[in-house]
C-alpha cells in the first residue's frame, strides 16, 4: 500500500510540475508578446513623426533618417486624411488594387490597434493604421501551438499508460485462467478415479455415461482456461464436423422452448483451427443467443460456403442489438446481464481474430426481433 501511494504522490507532482511549467512558458510567452507589441508601438510613432517630418520639409530639411525610417517599416500600414485613404505601406497589391478588399483591411486595421494621429500642420491631421507584424502574428499563435503538443503529448502518454495496463491485466487473466486449470485438475482426476469404482460396482450405464459426459465437458473446458495466453496449436480439420458437435452437445443441455436448427454442406470443409478453442466460440455465440431470447425462441446455426470462405451464422429471436453497439459488444466488460463480467463475446473475437486470423462480426440485429452473428474462416481446401 505504501508503494502505491508513494507512486501516486509521485505521478501527481509530476503532472503538477508539467502543468506549473505551461503556465510560466504560456506566461512568458504573453509577456514578449506585449513588449514586441509595444515596440512595434513605437516603431509606428517614429514612422509617424518621419511622415510628418517628410510632409512638411523644406530644400534645407534632411530627410536622410525619416526616409531610411519609412523605408525598413515592415508593418502593414494604412494612412488616411479626412477618412480617405492616401496612402499604404507593406499591403499586397491586389489588396491595394480592389478598393472594398482595402476597405475591409482598414476595418481590421482599426481593431488591431488603436491609430496614431499625425498633426503636420496646426489643425490638420492624418491617421495612421497599423496591424501586428508577421513576428507578432507568429508569436500570437505559439501558445494554441504549444498547447495542441502538450495535448498530443499527454496521448501518447495516456495510450502508452493503457496499453501497457491492459497488457498487464492480459497477463494477469491469463494467468488466473492457467492457475484455475491447474486448480480443476485435481479434483476431476479424482472424479475420473471414482467414475471407474462407478463402471466396476456396476452402476446403472445410463448414469454413468451422462457423468462420463460431463467429466469429458469439465477436461474441455479445463483445456481451454489452459490455452489462454498461449499460442494455440491449429490443425486442419472439417469445420461442419467440429461445430456440430458443439451444437449437439449444447441442444442437448438445453430446454425444449428452445427450436433449435443446424444446416450445413454435406461435403467437408477443412479450415486450420483448434478444436477446442473453436467449440469454446461456438458455445459462447449459442449461450449469448439463448440469453437474449430468455430461454425461449428459434436459434439457427448456418455453415455456407463460397470456396474460399466459410461463413457460419448464429441467428436468434431474441432481444436484438441497436446499431450503435455492432462494435461495443465486443469490448471487455460490456454487457446488458444483471450477471456476468462481459468477457464472453470479447473473448470469442480474440480467440476468432488473434488465433485463427478469422473475422466475427454483427452480421445484422433489429430491436425485439433478433440477431445474427457471422464468423468467417479462410478455407484450407
Amino acid at each position: 500500500m505504501e508503494f502505491s501511494n508513494q507512486k501516486n504522490i509521485t505521478r501527481w507532482t509530476l503532472i503538477a510540475a508539467s502543468f506549473v511549467i505551461v503556465l510560466l512558458i504560456l506566461w512568458n510567452t504573453y509577456t514578449f508578446f506585449q513588449i514586441f507589441k509595444n515596440e512595434e508601438r513605437v516603431k509606428m510613432e517614429h514612422w509617424a513623426e518621419a511622415q510628418k517630418t517628410l510632409k512638411n520639409a523644406d530644400v534645407d530639411t534632411d530627410i536622410e533618417l525619416p526616409l531610411k525610417i519609412i523605408q525598413n517599416a515592415n508593418i502593414p500600414i494604412i494612412l488616411t486624411e479626412r477618412d480617405s485613404i492616401i496612402n499604404t505601406t507593406n499591403i499586397d497589391e491586389e489588396i491595394v488594387k480592389n478598393p472594398n478588399q482595402l476597405k475591409t483591411l482598414w476595418l481590421q486595421l482599426k481593431n488591431q490597434n488603436e491609430p496614431i494621429s499625425i498633426e503636420y500642420v496646426p489643425g490638420k491631421f492624418q491617421y495612421l493604421y497599423y496591424g501586428d507584424s508577421s513576428l507578432l502574428n507568429k508569436l500570437k499563435y505559439y501558445p494554441v501551438a504549444l498547447l495542441l503538443i502538450i495535448v498530443l503529448f499527454a496521448a501518447l502518454v495516456y495510450n502508452f499508460y493503457m496499453s501497457t495496463k491492459i497488457a498487464t491485466q492480459n497477463k494477469l487473466w491469463a494467468g488466473m485462467a492457467k492457475e484455475t486449470a491447474h486448480q480443476i485438475g485435481t479434483p476431476l482426476s479424482s472424479l475420473i478415479g471414482w467414475l471407474e469404482i462407478m463402471k466396476a460396482d456396476q452402476v446403472d450405464p445410463v448414469t454413468v455415461s451422462e457423468i462420463e459426459k460431463d467429466i469429458v465437458r469439465l477436461q474441455t473446458i479445463t483445456d481451454r482456461f489452459s490455452k489462454i495466453g498461449s499460442e494455440p496449436i491449429l490443425e486442419t480439420r472439417d469445420i461442419v464436423e467440429e461445430t456440430r458437435q458443439s451444437y449437439d452437445y449444447l441442444q442437448s443441455r438445453f430446454s425444449n422452448q428452445i427450436n433449435f436448427s443446424f444446416k450445413a454442406p454435406k461435403k467437408q470443409l477443412l479450415v486450420s483451427l483448434n478444436p477446442t478453442l473453436h467449440s469454446w466460440t461456438i458455445e459462447n455465440l449459442v449461450k449469448n443467443a439463448i440469453d437474449a431470447m430468455k430461454g425461449k425462441g428459434k436459434l439457427a446455426v448456418h455453415i455456407e460456403s463460397d470456396g474460399k470462405w466459410v461463413k457460419i451464422k448464429v441467428t436468434d429471436t431474441g432481444k436484438g442489438i441497436p446499431k450503435n453497439q455492432f462494435k461495443s459488444v465486443f469490448e471487455p466488460g460490456f454487457t446488458t446481464k444483471k450477471r456476468g463480467w462481459g468477457l464472453g463475446l470479447s473473448l470469442t473475437k480474440r480467440i476468432v481474430e488473434e488465433y485463427h486470423k478469422g473475422k466475427i462480426k454483427v452480421l445484422q440485429s433489429e430491436v425485439g426481433k433478433g440477431t445474427t452473428m457471422q464468423i468467417t474462416f479462410e478455407t484450407t481446401s
